[in-house]
């Protein structure tokens, strides 16, 4: 297996609930699921953007798929390198980028 791959588990539903700080319920859109650097990651969208969180506006969390747990993550960096590394990847399976 590869260190960075793009993983899907078609067992998750495609709109996902979070409850936030204030016991509100927001869903989102499954984007995927990715692998990088031996840690799977989900990516999501609000399904019902709001004040909050854009239309386009990717929340990145830890999947712990075992547990069927995602798991907010804080640093800064590692959600840019996780992004970046999807959207790179994306492009590779697009053809766009040899």
């Amino acid at each position: 297996m590869n260190e960075e791959e793009e993983i899907y588990d078609e067992d998750l539903p495609e709109i996902i609930e979070l409850v936030d700080d204030a016991g509100q319920i927001i869903k989102f859109r499954l984007l995927d699921i990715t692998e990088y650097k031996g840690v799977q990651y989900a990516l999501l969208m609000a399904a019902e953007p709001d004040d909050e969180f854009a239309e386009d506006e990717v929340i990145i969390f830890r999947y712990l798929g075992d547990e069927g747990v995602l798991e907010p993550i804080d640093d800064e960096n590692l959600l840019e390198e996780v992004f970046a590394f999807y959207q790179r990847d994306g492009e590779e399976d697009d053809g766009e980028i040899n």
